[in-house]
This record gives C-alpha cells, structure tokens and sequence, in this order.
C-alpha cells in the first residue's frame, strides 16, 4: 500500500505559431471545420466553467455526440442540467481523498465538475477549446482564441482543488473513469511537487497511467516547473509524454517616456495614460501620510498609507520586494492602491540585481502601469526623479518636475524569434529512483508552447496571478500550459491514425520535432541545464526531449517505434534492483523468467545511456506507415567521446512493413559530462525521422 500524497498544478496565438491554419487543419479532411472531429480529450484537472464561450456547442458547424463516449454529466446545484453538451461530453468530480484528509472545504471547494480555480478552463480551451472565441478582458480585444484540436470534444475530470491541489487517489480515481469512459487522448497538467520515494516508475499515478496507456489511451504530462536545474524533471516513465515549454514569438511591449526624453522598455498588458501630455511622478514614500515617515510604503499595498492630495493625478512609483516573491505583497494590490489614490498610472521598479533575477510575467490589466524589469534603468528613472525633486528648507518635499507618460502595451507585437526553453520548464535527465539514479531513458520527450498562452478562465475563479481578479480570459505560463498543446495535437494525429497507438502518435510528434530555427542554427535555451550559469545557450534533449512539436509534419512521419503495454512491463524488468514480485504487485503482469534485457532497448523514437563502458547494441524497430515503400539513408551525429555505427546504412522498407536498426555507440574516451547525438533517417519520398542520442558516463574498454 502507497501512502496517498499530494499534487499540484503545473502553470491565443499559438496555432498560428505553429502553423495550424494553413498546415496541420488544412491537410485533415474537412480542414478547420473538421480538424480533431470525434476524438474526446479528457482531462484531469480543477475542472471547467461549463459557460464559457469556449465550450459551447451553439456554434455554426453543430457538434455531432461522440460515438464511443460513454462518459456522463454530474447534475449538482452549481453545475446544473444542461451544463454539458456536444462540444464538453463529460464532467465529473473527484474528492474522496481530500475529503478523508480533512482538506476539502466547503466553502470554497465545489463538490462538483465547476471550476472554481481556473486552471482546468485554460488547459481544457488550449487543448480543444472552440475556434475563433474573442478574448475580451476590460473592453479591450485581445484576439481570439482557439484550441489545438477545435473540433475534439472535451471530458472534464476534476480531482484538483483551490488551496489543496490534488492527491493521488483522487487523480488515480479520475483516470479509472476516464478509461471507462473511453476517452481517445488524456491530459495532465499536474504531478507530485518532489521525486517520490521508490522507484519512480512504480509510484501510483505512472502505474496509474501505465493502466490507462494499456487500454490504448495517449497520455501527455507535464514536465514541471522546477527548471533550470538538471534532474528536476517531475514525469518519469517511458509510457508518458513529458512536456516542456518554450516560447514563441509574441511580445507585448510596453514603454515609459521621461519629461528629459529618455524612454525605457519594460512589461505590462495596460492601457497608456490618457492623453499625450505627460504627468507628474510622485515616489510612493513622498507620496506618503506624514505622520508614517517610518513606514516602508514602498510596495504600495495600502491606500490609507498615502496622502490622495500628494498622488492624485500623478504616475506612482512603486517598488519591487521579497515581499512581492513572498505572496505578501502583490501587483493587483498595487494597482488597488494606485486607483484608489485615482493616480494617473503606476511605474514598477526593480530594486536590486537579485531582484532582476526574476522574470517578470506580463499581466493584463485595466489601468496604466509598467514594470521595468532592469536594475540599471530602475536607477535611471529613480536618478531623474531625485534631480528634479524640490524640498523645503525643512527636508520636506514641495514639488517635483520628473514628469512621464506611459504609451502602453496592448498591442501585442510579433517577431520571426524561433522558440526557446523557458526557464521554468523541469529538466533531464530522467531518474528511476528517489537515490536520483539518472536513467536510460530520456525525458522530457518533447517541447510545446507554455509562456504566456491566452486560454480559458473561469468566471467564478481564483486570481490568475499577483492578486488580480479573475476574468473570463488568462493569459499565464507554465508546462500546465504547453501539455495541452501536446494534447490537441495528439487529437489531430489520432483523427487521421484511428489505429495509432499511444506510442505511435508519440513517435509521429518525437521524430518530426525541429532542434533548429529556419536558418539552421540550434534551438535556445534559457539557462540549459548543463551550463545554468548561461543566460541563453544551445538547448539539449534534457532540455527538450526530442525538440519542438511541429504538428503539420507529425501528420506524415513516415516512419514510427512503436511500443506497448507488454514492451513496458519488459522495461520494469530490465531495471536493476527491481523484483519480478514487486513489478508483479504494482501491475499484476508478471515478467518473462530467463530474457535478459536492457533499459535502453525498449522501442523509443530515442537513446540515451546513462553509463557507457565499452561498447552496447541498441536496436529500434521501425514501421513505415506511409502508403508506399520508401529507401532511408542513416546519418549519425555522434556524441563527445562517442562512435556510432548503424546497420544497415540503407534501409528499404515497405508500406506496413517493419524493420530493425542497430546501433552500436562505443566509448573512446572516458568522460562523466553528458553529450548528445542524433539519428537522422532520409526517405527518398521526403520523409525525415530524427532520433535524439544521449549518453552521460563515458569509459572505454582497455
């Protein structure tokens, strides 16, 4: 028996970004109307707003039920009948544990599908939310939204709650229905907050999924958001997709100008301040009642701090502080602060070089503001305001000349910048075991869209960030964000592959990935994991598995590894220190007595070997599915300190047909500093199948 424990959360343009339109819906039959039809994609999460514009059936091209959906609608006070529909199928709750624990409070927790946090709206809308829905926060129009796989039909599992998370039994329990259910792609913006004890692969949720991945059901997880560090990745096993997230080339750019004409950028989705004439600046510990001279006031969280008459109409400066990175203080009380003062707008500064450390997400909001994220230019703004500042003879300030005005940053701004790993985003290598144990198996396994991603909200839901209030609408950041990407696209690919199975859309997506941008030169990442020093370096396959997804190539992979439940319980076998009894218990399989197999030889569209002494053989078996033969040439780009040699050089494989492939990579200097390669196979009808390599300990064999 496991002690159940908990989970938590992982935390638009992006089908333009990656080419949906004209690529991916263009070339499924029946296009944009049509592009993930009949699939349901079922999700575990906080559950979902079921009035969103997102999840709506009355949209022109009527949503036909699903066929093979047997899923239901709980019917409760705050998710009455009718709440579901054609376009979300299904929704159900799932508290039994919270509730046992004595977390589940009523007060704030619905017992019910309803999503009184918000996170389970955005991913539902990301993955398959309607196309073309408006984003509209504050009477200013964003765009409008749509999901991965607009067409797929949405079932809502919750098991996560406001100021809880989740626990395992509860997610465990969500994952039995959705199987029974029969949902074709499932999504998990969520994972432990720490590498579990044991073996990873044989904590309750990978068995869990190993479960749901037996009765032929994809299941994409996040990564984590524990990045940069190496081994910080939180989803483990070989039968998940483990998403990390990039960027993409969206901006919202946000200026101040100074009465001196300087001008200095910074962040903030806000309207400018009124007019084109400039305002007086008025520091917040000017700004302040005096009889509090010894009040630090400079995060401005309380309006009873300050003086209206010295604030009125003028641009407050306000500070960054740990109080901020505490959650004691947050921007949405600032901008509190400063409305009820009726300032005329709010600049942000940076205090400190640590303090510029942190990334500073945009958010939107309805009253002039900018926070500039530089130390340097912080002091230049503070440097202009205390030149112009007037006091009496008493030290008392009278006046101040620093004027600025801020133009806003609304209009989002779109550039050619190729995606990078963000930050945050968990890293590799994998681990098999609390001991931290690096594992033959790469993770994550591929890149998706996570930073700033324009989704869902719910109406009724927890503040998206800093203290502000929800909205219909969110625009937040995380691997919670880029999962569901994976998800819908998964969508996609089964829709045109109904017999694919989970480890065939894996692969379609994994060997179709790009690791460079248009011109050729190597995907970035920021602070890799193997120099985390660096501000932005050449992202590696622990950085981003495979690379970034590229949906309209996944359409037509050519050539896939396939894998199954079977090939699964043969890798637990092949894992040192693990028992047959023990893998017995957690799956009820049973490993086969006398085969003798390495970790490294389950079929995956990668390789990666955690120890190399001498030489090893890995094969992989490929499977065309194109609808003709086709002649691969192979082409290694072999590890630091390693030789590859692939048999057969030339492949000829029929339409159906499946063939091995060996490599033998063999150690000629002994190193302990991860390296990686790449398999390249060339079809001479245009397909190109990419396999990253990595190896980590390096020692040749006297």
């Amino acid at each position: 028996m496991e002690k159940d424990t908990r989970l938590t959360t992982m935390t638009t343009h992006t089908p333009e970004y990656l080419g949906l339109p004209t690529g991916c819906w263009a070339e499924l039959e029946g296009g944009l109307h049509n592009a993930g039809e009949g699939t349901v994609i079922g999700l575990v999460d906080t559950g979902v707003d079921p009035r969103h514009p997102s999840f709506s059936d009355q949209v022109p091209n009527s949503y036909k039920p699903p066929i093979s959906y047997s899923g239901k609608c709980e019917v409760t006070s705050d998710f009455p009948e009718g709440s579901c529909n054609n376009k979300l199928v299904g929704a159900r709750h799932f508290a039994a544990a919270a509730i046992s624990a004595g977390e589940f409070n009523a007060s704030i927790n619905f017992a019910s599908p309803l999503d009184e946090n918000g996170h389970g709206s955005h991913t539902a809308s990301t993955a398959a939310g309607n196309n073309g829905v408006p984003v509209v926060l504050g009477g200013f129009n964003y765009g409008n939204a749509s999901g991965m796989a607009p067409r797929a039909h949405i079932a809502e599992y919750k098991a996560l709650y406001r100021n809880i998370g989740g626990f395992f039994a509860d997610v465990v329990a969500a994952l039995e229905q959705a199987v029974i259910d029969g949902v074709d792609i499932i999504s998990l913006s969520l994972g432990p907050t720490s590498t579990p004890r044991g073996t990873t692969y044989l904590q309750l949720l990978d068995v869990a999924m190993l479960s749901v991945i037996k009765a032929g059901i994809f299941v994409t997880q996040a990564a984590g958001n524990s990045g940069p560090y190496p081994k910080t990745i939180l989803s483990y096993s070989p039968w998940i997709v483990s998403v990390a997230a990039s960027t993409h080339d969206r901006t919202y750019p946000n200026f101040i100008f100074l009465g001196d004409k300087q001008k200095f950028p910074g962040n903030g989705i806000t309207p400018g301040t009124d007019g084109e004439g400039m305002y007086n600046l008025i520091l917040a510990s000017d700004g302040r009642m005096r009889n509090l001279s010894n009040l630090d006031v400079d995060d401005c969280q309380d309006p009873d701090h300050f003086d209206i008459a010295m604030v009125e109409g003028k641009i407050m400066i306000c500070t960054y502080s740990f109080r901020f990175s505490l959650g004691i203080s947050n921007i949405g009380g600032l901008i509190s602060t400063a409305h009820t003062l009726k300032a005329a707008g709010v600049v942000f500064l940076i205090s400190s070089e640590m303090t510029e450390r942190q990334r500073f997400i945009p958010v939107a909001v309805e009253f002039p503001a900018i926070t500039i994220p530089s130390v340097n230019d912080s002091l230049a703004i503070l440097k202009y305001y205390y030149t112009s500042r007037e006091r009496s003879a008493t030290g008392v300030m009278i006046g101040t000349g620093a004027q600025a005005k801020i133009l806003g940053g609304q209009q989002a701004n779109f550039s050619s910048i190729p995606p990078q790993v963000t930050t945050f985003s968990s890293r590799g290598p994998d681990v098999d075991s609390s001991d931290m144990n690096v594992a033959d198996l790469l993770k994550p396994n591929i890149m998706a869209p996570g930073h700033l991603i324009w989704a869902a909200w719910s109406s009724i839901g927890e503040s998206t960030s800093d203290g502000l209030k929800a909205q219909n609408f969110a625009m937040i950041s995380g691997t919670s964000m880029a999962t569901p990407h994976i998800a819908g696209i998964a969508a996609l690919v089964k829709q045109k592959y109904p017999d694919f199975s989970p480890a065939a859309i894996a692969s379609a997506m994994a060997t179709t990935a790009f690791v460079v941008d248009s011109s050729g030169k190597p995907l970035l990442a920021q602070h890799p994991s193997n120099n985390v020093t660096e501000e932005l370096g050449t992202a590696t396959p622990f950085d981003f598995g495979a690379g970034a997804v590229n949906a309209t190539a996944a359409l037509d992979p050519g050539l896939i590894f396939d894998a199954g439940y079977e090939d699964y319980i043969t890798f637990l076998c092949s894992i040192p220190g693990l028992s047959n009894s023990t893998i017995f218990l957690a799956t009820r399989s049973k490993c086969v007595p006398g085969t003798n197999h390495l970790p490294s030889d389950l079929n995956t569209p990668s390789l990666t070997i955690a120890n190399l002494t001498g030489s090893r053989v890995a094969v992989r078996t490929v499977t065309n599915v194109a609808s003709k033969g086709e002649i691969y040439t192979a082409s290694v780009t072999e590890p630091t300190n390693v030789s590859i040699k692939v048999e057969p050089e030339v492949l000829s494989i029929e339409g159906g047909e499946a063939k091995p492939i060996a490599l033998t990579l063999t150690a000629t200097r002994s190193s302990a500093i991860a390296s990686f390669g790449s398999l390249l196979l060339r079809g001479n009808e245009g397909h190109m199948v990419r396999i990253p390599i990595a190896v980590l300990l390096k020692k040749p064999v006297p």
